[in-house]
């Protein structure tokens, strides 16, 4: 079963902590390089691929995460029977060919089984790479390798935008997804030659259905962890609806192309700046006190942004403005919630893990699309659906709290049920 425990003796993977904490930076970078290197490319793209709507771009990226959230439910189960390294191989594999045929597509069909499968391969990167740190490092250790490689993780969709941007300077749309196969190959070959099989044998287990069958059950049905995966859904289908919306808001409704790259780095570096903030007082404060007081400063910033909108006061600046407070509190919210649904399930790290993934990518994906697809020239439809989507998600809270936000959990509660996971 996927069972993550860690192995009772730590395994070496055969490079030093800097080189591993490297390698693990850039498995995690796959994933937003994927999704937002291509943001200022996409109304060429859609020209490039004769679309007829302007919305119809969105699909460019919605594909990719549909692939990508769809194929977490099985890669920890396929880990824990036949290794990390090995399947880890093969889903960076198929993100470089499909990046590849991304880079060579002439049509949106193509290119939407293209971006679904990159997604499907860059899958394997987000759930093996805690599964490979957690093989080799426990406790003090295992946080500062995944803090330095969570650094970079938060930088990168900060300046992937002007990575894509500076592509285009250079040369065609098509060379981003060259370069996306190139760092992916890189990545590939780093593994093969210097990661070792972190895995040991005695900690291989074999798939069995209803072990499987039964694991999933049990995280679908927890109350606690089904109310937070449901509210980390909402938060992220907003997220998704804005990196859907967002290259047509400056371009079409503000007539500012140009600063999209400059103005998105700014809105993500809030949302990085809180993420570092939340490790700095969840301890003291504990993760339900932050997450759901972040929670309500979100839905306080999504109803005036909304307002504003709906009464045609909306500027650049304004927007700029109430965005990145919006997702100053995103960062703080979606570091506790992922913690705390987790929480209830320490016995199933792998399965709840996967199935989360799976639910709150696929389901964020699919919501973000929808309001995405509402854009009319306007920022009244993204705008009203950041506020009902955080009125949707302190409703989940409210469901996993049994009504009572700001519960008095014993913060040293918290912490080792975070721990357990």
């Amino acid at each position: 079963m996927t069972v993550m425990a860690a192995p009772s003796t730590p395994s070496d993977p055969g490079m030093g902590s800097r080189q591993f904490i490297g390698l693990v930076a850039a498995l995690m970078a796959i994933n937003a390089l994927a999704i937002d290197s291509m943001l200022p490319a996409l109304p060429t793209i859609a020209h490039s691929l004769g679309l007829s709507h302007p919305n119809q771009q969105q699909w460019i990226v919605t594909a990719y995460l549909i692939g990508f959230g769809s194929a977490q439910i099985f890669y920890g189960t396929l880990a824990d029977r036949f290794g990390r390294k090995p399947v880890l191989l093969t889903g960076i594999s198929i993100y470089v060919v499909c990046s590849i045929a991304a880079a060579l597509a002439t049509s949106l069909e193509t290119m939407l089984i293209a971006r679904a499968l990159q997604g499907v391969g860059s899958a394997a990167t987000r759930v093996l790479a805690v599964s490979i740190v957690r093989d080799c490092y426990s406790g003090s250790q295992m946080a500062r390798v995944m803090s330095f490689s969570f650094i970079v993780f938060l930088a990168v969709p900060i300046i992937a935008p002007s990575l894509g941007q500076l592509i285009m300077l250079v040369g065609p749309w098509r060379w981003i997804f060259g370069a996306l196969a190139l760092f992916g190959l890189t990545v590939m070959l780093w593994s093969t030659l210097r990661l070792r099989e972190t895995l040991h044998p005695n900690d291989r287990i074999p798939i069995e259905i209803h072990r499987v069958w039964a694991a999933y059950r049990a995280a679908l049905t927890n109350r606690t962890a089904v109310g937070y995966m449901l509210a980390m859904t909402m938060m992220l289908g907003g997220l998704f609806g804005f990196i859907n919306s967002a290259q047509q808001v400056f371009g079409e409704v503000f007539q500012a192309p140009r600063l999209f790259t400059a103005i998105f780095a700014l809105i993500a570096l809030f949302m990085a700046l809180s993420s570092l903030l939340n490790a700095r007082i969840v301890g003291r404060l504990g993760t339900r006190r932050v997450s759901h007081v972040a929670l309500l400063g979100y839905i306080f910033f999504a109803v005036v942004h909304a307002l504003v909108a709906i009464c045609g006061l909306e500027t650049i600046w304004s927007f700029t403005i109430l965005q990145a407070a919006m997702m100053f509190g995103f960062g703080l919210v979606v570091s506790n919630f992922g913690s705390l649904a987790m929480g209830p399930l320490g016995h199933l790290a792998g399965t709840g893990s996967s199935v989360q993934g799976f639910v709150t990518t696929l389901g964020g994906a699919l919501l973000g699309f929808y309001i995405g697809q509402q854009f009319d020239g306007t920022v009244v439809p993204i705008t009203v659906g950041f506020a009902a989507l955080g009125l949707a998600a302190l409703a989940c809270v409210a469901f996993a709290e049994k009504g009572r936000l700001f519960a008095r959990h014993s913060i040293v509660q918290e912490n080792e049920a975070v721990a357990g996971h």
